[in-house]
């Protein structure tokens, strides 16, 4: 475990892995990092997979229902993550050694890795969607892409500061515009085509629940820069709980006044009076979301080369998600299949970690050096827990492998049903079976 450095007025985040972080985020900075990265203009346009599709549309009262319980559930499983990160003093990644061993913890490495790489390509593409509205033009993209990816690469060079930052300055500003669009969108009123509809409910939630679980193989890059454990739980999740469920309840309302047409979401922010001044400050905004996917990548990354300087890291990092973006022009159904994979990939291992950390061997200290030594039976509570979130609600989209457990359901005669949510199951199974082998290895 690293020994946290005594917090210094300028201090920034450590070059290398093996630098202890300087211990300078309150509750306060804590706070608004989370409920900045809560709102995006992706959870706006994300309100769609809450919904439901066209003729089969949830009810107002069950979308917003879905929002909160999910946005919940989700967002204290990341305050769990981050209070192991406020505690531990290493970075997300760095902490799978004390779980899986130094080797085995490349893995989930690996998969963070392309899951941030993935995060900051679509947040760059949504701030050059969000630029062009704004400007009232569908030219300039290629620009738009490229500004936001400097500012996003700026950003993770000075990560304490930029944080110091989102404070006490952007965080007022969002607020403003948020309450702006609440009260403009609110007055003109919505549809309800999903009048008295629950049925898809739990499926709602779940895909609620696996926006907040991205942020869990996050949440301890930054967290363990916390001064102590209450404030790190507590200002993520109060932080990431208010403003997600404000952000998915404009996205929803400004999505129903779209006629549920995601691609014209936007219209209904620039609609109202002044609406183009407000947003620019939500597109502005969104680099914190690309600077903390970006940022994390380089985090993982040092897991694998603990030596190499983190801003050569975000450099080429942020270059790399700049060409990707500028490639990339459109959403696809991939994006949704990104979300349930996501969902099934890192419920259960957050099971896995919170169970041995909190029940496990965590409790007697981890090795989280160079040198941790393999813990392979962790693997298996983890690899069944995302097999029962596959079966339960296997990903859509994804070719052979959704074909693999769709396949598996009908030799099963598996049928899912309204309360079989893929989340909370997959949590309990992976979380169950990590207490069970921490029994077994205990009276061996």
């Amino acid at each position: 475990m690293l020994e946290p450095r005594a917090a210094a007025g300028h201090a920034e985040a450590p070059l290398v892995l093996d630098t202890a972080p300087p211990r300078t985020l309150g509750f306060k900075d804590q706070f608004a990092l989370w409920a900045n990265l809560g709102i995006s203009l992706i959870g706006f346009t994300s309100a769609a997979t809450v919904l439901g599709q066209p003729g089969s549309e949830l009810s107002f009262t069950a979308a917003l229902t879905a929002i909160v319980a999910g946005t919940v559930i989700g967002t204290a499983m990341l305050g769990v993550a981050a209070l192991i990160g406020a505690r531990t003093g290493a970075p997300a990644m760095a902490v799978l050694r004390g779980l899986f061993g130094t080797r085995l913890s490349y893995v989930p490495t690996v998969l963070n890795i392309a899951q941030c790489v993935g995060w900051g390509v679509y947040e760059l593409i949504v701030i050059a969607w969000g630029a062009q509205t704004v400007a009232g033009t569908q030219g300039w993209r290629w620009l738009f892409v490229v500004l936001a990816g400097l500012l996003t690469t700026v950003l993770t060079i000075w990560p304490l500061g930029s944080i110091a930052a989102l404070r006490k300055y952007v965080a007022i500003a969002v607020g403003v515009a948020m309450v702006y669009y609440t009260v403009q969108l609110g007055r003109q009123g919505w549809p309800d085509p999903g009048a008295g509809n629950w049925h898809g409910f739990l499926g709602a939630t779940d895909a609620i629940i696996a926006v907040s679980i991205s942020f869990v193989p996050l949440a301890a890059d930054y967290t363990r820069h916390s001064r102590t454990g209450r404030a790190s739980f507590w200002g993520t999740f109060s932080g990431y709980t208010v403003a997600q469920v404000w952000c998915y309840l404009l996205g929803l309302i400004a999505l129903l006044q779209s006629h549920g047409n995601a691609d014209n979401l936007l219209d209904s922010f620039t609609g109202v009076t002044a609406g183009w001044a407000f947003l620019l400050v939500l597109v502005l905004r969104e680099a914190d979301q690309s600077f903390a996917n970006v940022y994390s990548t380089a985090m993982s990354v040092h897991n694998l080369f603990p030596r190499v300087d983190r801003r050569l890291l975000t450099g080429g990092i942020g270059l790399l998600v700049t060409v990707l973006a500028l490639r990339i022009t459109e959403f696809t159904n991939s994006y949704y299949a990104f979300l349930g994979l996501i969902g099934s990939v890192f419920v259960p291992l957050l099971a896995v970690l919170a169970a041995d950390y909190f029940l496990g061997r965590g409790r007697r200290g981890w090795d989280m050096s160079q040198q941790a030594p393999a813990r392979p039976l962790m693997l298996l509570p983890w690899a069944l827990g995302l097999c029962t979130y596959q079966f339960l609600a296997p990903t859509q989209h994804a070719g052979p492998w959704t074909r693999f457990w769709t396949d598996t359901q009908s030799w099963a005669h598996f049928t899912p049903q309204e309360w079989t949510s893929a989340s909370l199951f997959s949590f309990l199974v992976a979380g169950l079976l990590t207490l069970g082998l921490n029994r077994l290895s205990d009276t061996a």
